[in-house]
């Protein structure tokens, strides 16, 4: 039942999903400029932005052929991002926080997306969140392997992994369990995506960091004898 509602909420008008590819690859696009990268480096971070988390998932769900190989608008408008950021790298610099916020929005698109897609294809809760999550994050982790530097999810910083993880939990409780409507319950949770990283930004929040829980509670248990 819930798989045949699910084929409406991933009918995303195709202009959005233009969007939301051009936004990543955008960001792709400016980090290599600000690096001095040659042209076919901005092309190659433009793609692992805009396409990245994409590939990666359809190689996950096995799909014959990914979706930007087959899509017919999306290769040629990620290199004409390419081009753009190529160009006025240094002019949309200057657009940071409406930079942030689109990034926020496209970042609760794929986790939509990816989720959604892996509840078509049959996959358990936490198979669902896996890929919803891996569809979000996948490009950065590309786009930072090639860049040679320490993957941005697994440093401490807002919260990037953590918003889409959260994200792809409530879209597979609301959808499974609460059994709400697609469209809707994409709606939400692209909201809470996209807000939880634009606050941890605009706040400072930084996701969590492994913890010692004995040594804590010692080191606090001493404090207190020492009190007293």
């Amino acid at each position: 039942m819930y798989i045949a509602a699910a084929t409406e909420a991933l009918k995303v008008p195709h202009v959005v999903d233009l969007a939301a590819v051009v936004i990543g690859a955008l960001t792709g696009g400016l980090l290599a400029a600000r690096e001095g990268f040659a042209v076919s480096g901005v092309l190659l971070l433009a793609v692992s932005g805009g396409l990245g988390g994409g590939l990666i998932r359809d190689i996950l769900l096995a799909h014959a052929t990914p979706v930007a190989l087959t899509n017919k608008a999306y290769l040629p408008t990620v290199a004409i991002t390419a081009a753009v950021t190529f160009f006025f790298s240094g002019w949309l610099s200057r657009l940071t926080v409406l930079l942030v916020v689109l990034d926020a929005v496209t970042l609760g698109f794929f986790t939509v997306i990816g989720a959604q897609k892996a509840q078509l294809a049959g996959l358990p809760s936490a198979s669902v969140v896996f890929i919803g999550v891996v569809t979000a994050v996948g490009g950065a982790v590309i786009r930072d392997m090639l860049l040679a530097q320490q993957a941005y999810i697994v440093r401490p910083g807002p919260y990037f992994a953590v918003a889409a993880l959260i994200g792809a939990v409530a879209l597979t409780v609301l959808a499974g369990p609460l059994d709400l409507p697609p469209l809707p319950v994409a709606a939400i949770v692209i909201v809470l995506v996209a807000g939880l990283n634009v606050l941890s930004v605009w706040r400072g929040w930084e996701a969590p960091v492994a913890v010692d829980l004995p040594t804590r509670a010692r080191s606090r248990f001493v404090a207190r004898r020492k009190q007293q």
